[in-house]
Parts: structure tokens; sequence; C-alpha cells
């Protein structure tokens, strides 16, 4: 499955979680998903709690998170040492 199948898992419903990104119109976020393997669950451990869950709707959630981040770009600050 490519990355634009799997994101296809991600939906918006702005009467759900005030629009925020969940799975398959569920009422699972997917910040909740990233911040479950975030703080150290794997697959197994999520799939156990929410058995409806498949592998494929993890990693949507990873896949819209590196959708997000794939071209941001920190600036660095220059400080003017002589000032």
């Amino acid at each position: 499955m490519n990355e634009n199948q799997l994101l296809e898992r991600i939906t918006v419903n702005p009467a759900i979680f005030g629009g925020k990104p969940i799975i398959r119109g569920c009422r699972l976020a997917v910040e909740h998903v990233l911040g479950m393997l975030a703080a150290g669950d794997d697959f197994e451990t999520l799939i156990e709690g929410y058995p409806w869950l498949e592998q494929e709707d993890i990693l949507a959630c990873l896949a819209y998170a590196h959708r997000l981040v794939e071209h941001e770009r920190v600036e660095p600050l220059i400080v003017n040492a002589a000032a």
C-alpha cells in the first residue's frame, strides 16, 4: 500500500473532535495514535486496545505526520556577537 492509499484512511469530520484528523471516520484521533507511539507503545499494544484498528491505520497516522513535517524548515537564529 502506498502513502496516498494509506492517507485515504485519515478523514476529517467537523462534527468529530472539532475537525481533527481521525482514522476512518471513527472517534480515534491521529494525534492520539501518534502520542501512544511516542510514549513507547508498539503496534500490537494499539491494536489490542482498539481491536478494530489495523496496522495500515497506524501506518496512515505515521504517513500523515510525515506529510505535515516533510517540507518544514527551521531557520537558525543569527545573533550578532559584536552588539
